[in-house]
């Protein structure tokens, strides 16, 4: 899957988002890169995506001008799966939704409970 189609795909998944997590997004930018950097993923564990900043539940009065947080979602790790078209699409979906959760500040027995994991 080249490129342009996984972006589409991460959008996709952007667009199924509820709308009380839309109106709760705040300072993030969702970006696509091939793979994690070694920083990202230091174990070279195929990290699918990574949610960096600082996530609404933990900010605080004092979080003014900060540059956008960042969902980045991982294009090389989600294509070795070797996953057909559309167990490929969910797992993007999942991951996304994953990453984006994070951003809100819910954790794994929150996602469990909307069926984001």
């Amino acid at each position: 899957m080249n490129r342009r189609s996984f972006e589409e795909h991460v959008d996709r998944a952007l667009e199924t988002l509820p709308d009380w997590v839309v109106d709760a997004l705040d300072n993030v930018v969702v970006v696509v890169e091939d793979v994690p950097t070694r920083e990202q993923d230091p174990h070279g564990e195929g990290l699918l995506g990574i949610y960096e900043g600082v996530s609404l539940h933990d900010r605080g009065f004092d979080y003014t001008m900060a540059l956008p947080d960042r969902i980045v979602i991982f294009r090389k790790p989600h294509l070795s799966l070797g996953l057909n078209g559309r167990e490929l699409e969910e797992e993007i979906r999942t991951t996304v939704l994953h990453e984006v959760a994070h951003h809100l500040g819910i954790d794994d027995d929150r996602l469990h409970e909307l069926g984001w994991d």
